[in-house]
């Protein structure tokens, strides 16, 4: 049984906007460029205009996982013996010793969430696929017009210059090939292991922008707010 949620939560679109890679409109060292595919990706116009349209549709269920996360919280505290709102693997092991029932309801509780998140799930990675689809085009776009001969991943380089970074420019031209993307996969669609992970990591990327913004957030609460010390 999985206590903890196995998947990342969802942040809103607008955390996409967080996501930024420094890529001035400079000329490259000898036909060498660096480029994350991922963020490239996430940071393309269709992507964050689909996913505002995936929350919108499924406004209710969020609040359903929303509502059901709280149900789970509360029938966790019920394992937490020592009061420190916390159930450390002690006190599981001990609940599962014992066969609480209080395991099975929140196995149950964790299921209907899921079950609830799928539909969302499966229409974000149709959208991330379609853009993913269009990466390749969109990346040799960007070697024809820069005159590139290598574009490799930023970790393969010790050290490079912020003007070498061509992310942001294969986002301009997959903006171009896929302006908007479906929300609505078929019927019969799977998604490809490729495109989930992908998505996986697009998730990442959101959930980091999600934590940067709070962080910002925090930092640039007004001064009146701010203990005088008086």
């Amino acid at each position: 049984m999985t206590i903890l949620s196995k998947s990342l939560a969802l942040a809103g679109a607008s955390a996409l906007a967080a996501i930024s890679i420094a890529a001035p409109a400079q000329a490259q060292v000898g036909g060498v460029a660096t480029a994350n595919s991922v963020v490239a990706i996430a940071q393309a116009k269709a992507l964050g205009e689909a996913y505002k349209q995936i929350d919108t549709t499924y406004a209710s269920y969020y609040t359903q996982m929303q509502s059901k996360r709280q149900e789970m919280n509360g029938m966790l505290a019920k394992l937490d013996k020592n009061g420190d709102k916390e159930v450390d693997q002690a006190e599981m092991d001990a609940a599962t010793a014992a066969k609480n029932p209080v395991l099975a309801q929140i196995d149950q509780k964790e299921k209907e969430i899921n079950t609830l998140r799928e539909p969302i799930m499966k229409a974000q990675i149709y959208v991330v696929e379609q853009i993913a689809q269009k990466y390749s085009a969109a990346q040799q776009a960007v070697v024809k017009s820069k005159k590139l001969n290598y574009i490799l991943a930023p970790d393969a380089f010790v050290w490079a210059p912020d003007s070498i970074n061509v992310t942001s420019d294969i986002t301009a031209e997959i903006d171009k090939l896929i302006p908007a993307a479906n929300v609505t996969p078929p019927a019969e669609w799977k998604p490809t292991q490729q495109s989930a992970n992908i998505y996986q990591q697009v998730q990442q990327l959101i959930a980091t922008a999600a934590q940067i913004q709070a962080a910002r957030a925090a930092q640039q609460q007004p001064a009146a707010q701010q203990p005088t010390g008086r």
